[in-house]
């Protein structure tokens, strides 16, 4: 399998970085030829399932992801969300942690109060696994675009 991580600070509080980072349909938006359909009524909770439709025209593939950990961020404990991907084409899991510092805290050269890591594991079942470290590189740099243009959206 292949593990990355993506970390950004924010100057945005932790409830808009966390409502911004768990807005499943924005993802699809960031993600080329991708769009993203959640599947149960709102609002996102333990249960939320999605799915991620990557593909041009006939060539495409589905993954499926259910949230199983939905913890908010309240003043002064960490938002915690975890998803688990259920495709046949990717599987894994993926972790969002959000965590907004006491403006004591924040150094102004870091780049905000609110730190967000996306940690993720997945696995193509089509590629062989000595391509884990190139997937986990490019999973990396897909992420860090898709968190920071959400992260910069209004």
């Amino acid at each position: 399998m292949s593990v990355f991580r993506v970390s950004r600070r924010t100057s945005l509080p932790a409830d808009e970085a966390w409502r911004r980072i768990t807005d499943w349909p924005a993802h699809g938006r960031r993600v080329p030829l991708t769009r993203t359909l959640v599947e149960t009524p709102g609002p996102t909770g333990t249960g939320t399932v999605f799915v991620a439709r990557t593909g041009l025209g006939r060539v495409r593939f589905d993954d499926p992801m259910e949230v199983v950990r939905w913890e908010p961020p309240t003043a002064g404990s960490p938002g915690h969300c975890r998803l688990e991907k259920r495709g046949r084409v990717i599987t894994g899991w993926a972790e969002i942690e959000v965590t907004e510092t006491a403006a004591a805290e924040t150094v102004p050269e870091s780049g905000g109060r609110t730190l967000v890591r996306w940690s993720e594991e997945l696995r193509v079942s089509f590629l062989p696994r000595f391509l884990d470290r190139l997937t986990a590189r490019a999973g990396s740099a897909v992420f860090g675009r898709v968190v920071d243009g959400l992260l910069r959206e209004s």
